[in-house]
C-alpha cells in the first residue's frame, strides 16, 4: 500500500473509529516505518498524542529502532522526548534504541543540549534513574566515551547524581582500563555525600586485580571492611586471587576459610586459583586435600548465575 493511502486510511481510522486496539496504530506505524517513510511515522504518533490516544511502547521502540538505523538524530530526540513526556518511567531498550542513532556522531553537543532540555522538564525523584539509564545504554552500545562525557557534564552542572550513577561509571573506566580515573571518580563520591557501597568495591578492587594494583587491591579491602561493608562472592574470588597471586597463600587460605564461615559458597574458579598457587609453592598435599574437596562437593558450589546476580546488583534498570 502507497505511502499517502496509508496515512489517509490511519487518518480516517482515527476520526471514525471510537476506540480503535493499540494493536491497530502499531500496524500502521510499522507499514511507514518499513517503507522507510519515517516522518510520516512521526505524523502518525503526534496526531495520536494530540487527541490524547495512548501510544504503545511498542510503536515509540519501533520508530526509535528505524530512526536509530538511519542515524537520524533530530526524529530520534523528537520521538524520545514524546516517550518520555508519555510514561512514568523509561525502559532500558528504548534509552538503548537512542543510544544508538548516535553511534555515528562524534560530538556531543546535540545530545548535551537535549538532556539538559529533558532535565528541566523532569521531576527530582526520576532524573537521576533516566540519567543512569542513558549513561548505561551509551556504554552498553559501545559509546563508553559519550557515557563519560555526558557524566562529567553533569557534574560540572552540580546535576543530582546519585550512587548508581558512580557505579555505572566505575564500570565504565574498569573496563577501559583508565584506573587512575576511575580512582579519581571513587573518591570524588565521598565529596558528594554519598557512602561507596559493596557494588563500587567490588568494581574498583577487581578493576584493580586485572592490571596489577594488588596493593591498592588491598588497601580498598581493608577501607571496605573497616567501613562495616561485608565482603561478598564477588570480594573473595578476587583477593583470594590476588593473594595467591601476590605469594601470600595463607591468606588466600584465611579468606577460603572465612567466607565459608559466613555461609557464602566457593565457586570452582577459587578452588581453581588456590590449588594452582598452593602447587607453585610446594604446597602439594594441601593442594591434593582442596582438589579432592572440590571433586567431592560439586554440588555445594556457587555457579556462573550467582556471579551474575552479584554483578545485576550494579545496575537496577528495567529492560
Amino acid at each position: 500500500m502507497a505511502t499517502i493511502e496509508v496515512l489517509k486510511e490511519f487518518l480516517s481510522t482515527v476520526e471514525n473509529t471510537p476506540a480503535p486496539s493499540t494493536k491497530v496504530y502499531s500496524t500502521y506505524s510499522y507499514e511507514m516505518c518499513k517503507s522507510g517513510n519515517l516522518s510520516a511515522a512521526s505524523k502518525m504518533l503526534q496526531i495520536l498524542n494530540d487527541k490524547k490516544i495512548v501510544v504503545s511502547l511498542d510503536v515509540f521502540n519501533l520508530i526509535l529502532e528505524e530512526a536509530s538505523q538511519k542515524n537520524d538524530i533530530d526524529l530520534s530526540c523528537q520521538v524520545f522526548m514524546k516517550l518520555l513526556l508519555s510514561c512514568k518511567s523509561l525502559s532500558a531498550i528504548s534509552c538503548l534504541k537512542f543510544a544508538r542513532a548516535f553511534t555515528k556522531v562524534n560530538d556531543c553537543v546535540e545530545l548535551l543540549r537535549f538532556l539538559e532540555e529533558i532535565s528541566e522538564i523532569m521531576s527530582s525523584s526520576t532524573s537521576s534513574s533516566f540519567i543512569n539509564k542513558i549513561i548505561f545504554a551509551f556504554a552498553k552500545c559501545g559509546q563508553r566515551e559519550k557515557s563519560l562525557v555526558i557524566f562529567d557534564h553533569l557534574r560540572r552542572q552540580k546535576y543530582g547524581l546519585d550512587l548508581v550513577t558512580y557505579n555505572i561509571v566505575l564500570d565504565i573506566l574498569g573496563h577501559t582500563g583508565r584506573v587512575d580515573e576511575m580512582i579519581d571518580v571513587f573518591a570524588s563520591i565521598k565529596d558528594t555525600g554519598l557512602v561507596p557501597d559493596i557494588v563500587s568495591y567490588n568494581t574498583l578492587i577487581n578493576s584493580l586485580r586485572k592490571v596489577g594494583r594488588f596493593d591498592m587491591c588491598f588497601a580498598y579491602f581493608k577501607e571496605m571492611t573497616e567501613n562495616g561493608i561485608e565482603p561478598d562472592l564477588l570480594t573473595y574470588t578476587a583477593i583470594i586471587e590476588i593473594f595467591g597471586r601476590s605469594g601470600n597463600v595463607e591468606e588466600s587460605l584465611k579468606c577460603f576459610r572465612e567466607m565459608k564461615m559466613k555461609g557464602i559458597l566457593p565457586s570452582i574458579y577459587i578452588y581453581r586459583s588456590l590449588i594452582q598457587n598452593l602447587n607453585k609453592t610446594g604446597k602439594i598435599e594441601l593442594a591434593t586435600e582442596l582438589l579432592e574437596e572440590l571433586n567431592s562437593s560439586s554440588t555445594c558450589l556457587a555457579g556462573p548465575d550467582d556471579f551474575k546476580r552479584k554483578r545485576r546488583q550494579r545496575h537496577t534498570l528495567k529492560v
